[in-house]
């Protein structure tokens, strides 16, 4: 991994986990270009090690990140917001083919809230506070706020959200689907750090698939759902893994998957 990052930590949990730290606690990890293309190259070079079979993001125990960086975002005019390149590191970011964990602690506010949503799943503290403030600023989310916010929890909490700007606490996030489990505050990382290491020793090939399949949910009709969904079960029919997990059943052993 490239040593020169500025706005982010990389830690290496084990052979195939990789844990991206946001490192901005004098702003509150606030999100400006540098931290977003950090991620995202963070996240490209997690794609391309096939020792990497999952990642998770976090904060400190304070704020996983609380908006995107106000300084930047207010020296830019349309056209300049317009032609930023923040919308290239949030695909990227979007498009990360592996499992990606969000370690949830604190305020996730703005972009932060849009960052755990880019995540495949949330573990969040019990202080954890999730929000879509721009409406303060006189301004809207822009990175996939409005879009994935109503396709996450509904048209209700949503709007509400949204228009508000109030924020809502980890039980209310829980129950509206937005994070997967809530634990006590100092348990976030271990946690998901632990999820994080069950999914790394599942098949990569399953894994990778499965992720896939189920966002295609987001695009897809339920009959084309249903055939990406089969096709992708009878390819991995094909692979090593698959014989593998089969044969560790039979043998009431414990399977070791080679992502092959």
């Amino acid at each position: 991994m490239p040593p020169s990052y500025q706005d982010i930590l990389l830690e290496r949990h084990g052979e195939h986990l990789l844990h991206i730290v946001l490192n901005r606690p004098d702003v509150r990890n606030a999100l400006r270009n540098q931290t977003l293309m950090e991620v995202a190259n963070a996240l490209a070079d997690a794609e391309a090690d096939v020792g990497i079979r999952a990642v998770v993001i976090s904060g400190n125990p304070k704020v996983f990140a609380a908006g995107a960086d106000i300084n930047e975002l207010a020296a830019r005019n349309a056209i300049e917001t317009q032609l930023d390149v923040r919308p290239h590191y949030w695909r990227a970011i979007a498009q990360f083919g592996k499992p990606l964990l969000a370690a949830v602690s604190g305020y996730a506010l703005g972009g932060g809230c849009e960052l755990l949503m880019h995540a495949d799943i949330v573990i969040a503290g019990r202080g954890a506070k999730i929000g879509q403030p721009e409406i303060n600023l006189g301004t809207i989310p822009g990175a996939g706020g409005t879009q994935r916010l109503m396709r996450t929890v509904g048209k209700p909490l949503a709007m509400k959200m949204v228009l508000s700007g109030e924020f809502i606490g980890a039980e209310e996030a829980l129950a509206a689907g937005l994070v997967a489990e809530v634990v006590d505050d100092d348990a976030v990382l271990p946690r998901a750090l632990a999820l994080a290491t069950t999914i790394a020793g599942k098949s990569p090939l399953a894994v990778r698939l499965a992720k896939e399949a189920m966002l295609k949910s987001y695009e897809l009709g339920l009959e084309a759902g249903l055939q990406f969904e089969r096709k992708s079960y009878a390819l991995l029919a094909a692979s090593e893994d698959r014989r593998e997990g089969i044969a560790a059943f039979k043998e009431k052993r414990a399977a070791v998957f080679t992502g092959r």
